[in-house]
């Protein structure tokens, strides 16, 4: 019996002994190694989340419509201002040259072009023209400046629903002039007085006849208010190889001869150019005032999917030109850490331990 509990105790002895051996060997090899073995550092927090402010939504395309002269070939600027809100597509900018300054005041006055076309059926030629010779010009022009007042509800140019601008001329220096402000029916009757039939038209100190002399399609006009994306509608005469019966034809071609060579210059820098196919209407033809509408719906008809598409383009760009970069992920980087590497994952933590 003792000598087994003498054993026992020898036993328990020998094991704490190893036990105890074999913990200090762990702690002298640890020790001894010290130099070899490399740091490891505690591992770096997540990267941060890239913070990203969304970009301002695009402010839309503003779209304006530049309506050249024509005389009565104007009244097809009613049919593509038809066939364009038929399509969705609204002016945000008018500027109008001689007939087409009629047309677009009474769209910029609010006049939906339904209203307009019944306006245009029912009008009465005789009431917008007030013969006088011997005054500079066959027509006065107040008739037509009181027809458009009235139908205006004798808004002033600065107060239209729609901005708009009626470009005339300067008889003293041929300089193109663009009201923006002031009487709507003074200004479109000075962008209308065809030299030698209307009178010129003094405002202030100055005299001002039709601005198809200078800017038959007032694209830069439209551009002046504002406007991205200008649709321009050419209703001009082209130089036909005959010489016109009448004495308002002669007028009429001898301008457009003028203005040829300006106004390709100026609609080469419209985004859409619309020609109704109005040849064939005579300048003082308002009984063909039907055929003319006609032939304006047609025109911007066809010409609605390259309207689209360049909507859709300035679109595109303006979206992309507010879209922000995106945001630049980190790469890892090896630190050196006093002998050692180690690698961190966010180059914008702090540094690890070492």
């Amino acid at each position: 019996m003792l000598h087994t509990a003498f054993a026992g105790r020898r036993f328990r002895r020998v094991t704490v002994q190893r036990v105890l051996g074999g913990a200090a060997l762990a702690l002298l090899l640890a020790a001894c190694g010290r130099d070899n073995v490399r740091p490891v550092a505690e591992p770096a927090p997540p990267p941060r989340p890239a913070t990203v402010t969304p970009a301002p939504p695009a402010p839309p395309v503003r779209i304006g419509l530049a309506l050249g002269g024509g005389a009565a070939k104007g009244f097809a600027h009613i049919g593509v201002i038809k066939m364009l809100e038929a399509n969705g597509i609204k002016a945000d900018v008018v500027a109008g040259t001689s007939a087409g300054s009629v047309v677009g005041a009474l769209y910029a006055s609010g006049m939906d072009p339904f209203r307009m076309q019944e306006r245009a059926v029912a009008l009465d030629e005789a009431s917008i023209r007030d013969v006088r010779l011997f005054s500079g010009g066959l027509v006065q022009g107040v008739a037509l400046q009181n027809y458009v007042n009235q139908e205006v509800g004798n808004r002033t140019l600065d107060r239209m629903t729609i901005p708009f601008a009626a470009v005339a001329t300067r008889l003293d220096t041929g300089d193109r002039v663009v009201f923006v402000r002031g009487n709507t029916g003074q200004a479109v009757r000075a962008s209308s007085s065809v030299p030698g039939v209307f009178e010129p038209v003094r405002i202030g100190e100055r005299s001002y006849v039709d601005g198809g002399v200078v800017s038959p399609v007032p694209v830069d006009a439209a551009r002046q208010l504002g406007a991205d994306l200008v649709i321009a509608v050419d209703i001009s005469s082209k130089a036909s190889g005959t010489t016109p019966g009448s004495m308002l034809g002669i007028v009429n071609q001898s301008i457009a001869i003028m203005g040829q060579t300006l106004g390709r210059q100026e609609l080469a820098r419209a985004d859409i150019v619309i020609r109704p196919q109005v040849n064939d209407i005579g300048p003082a033809s308002f009984e063909q005032r039907n055929a003319a509408i006609l032939q304006g719906e047609r025109a911007a008809l066809a010409a609605m999917p390259q309207i689209r598409s360049r909507i859709a383009e300035l679109e595109r760009a303006r979206v992309a030109a507010r879209t922000p970069p995106k945001p630049v992920e980190p790469e890892p980087v090896d630190i050196d850490c006093g002998g050692s590497w180690v690698r961190r994952l966010n180059p914008f933590a702090k540094e690890p331990a070492c």
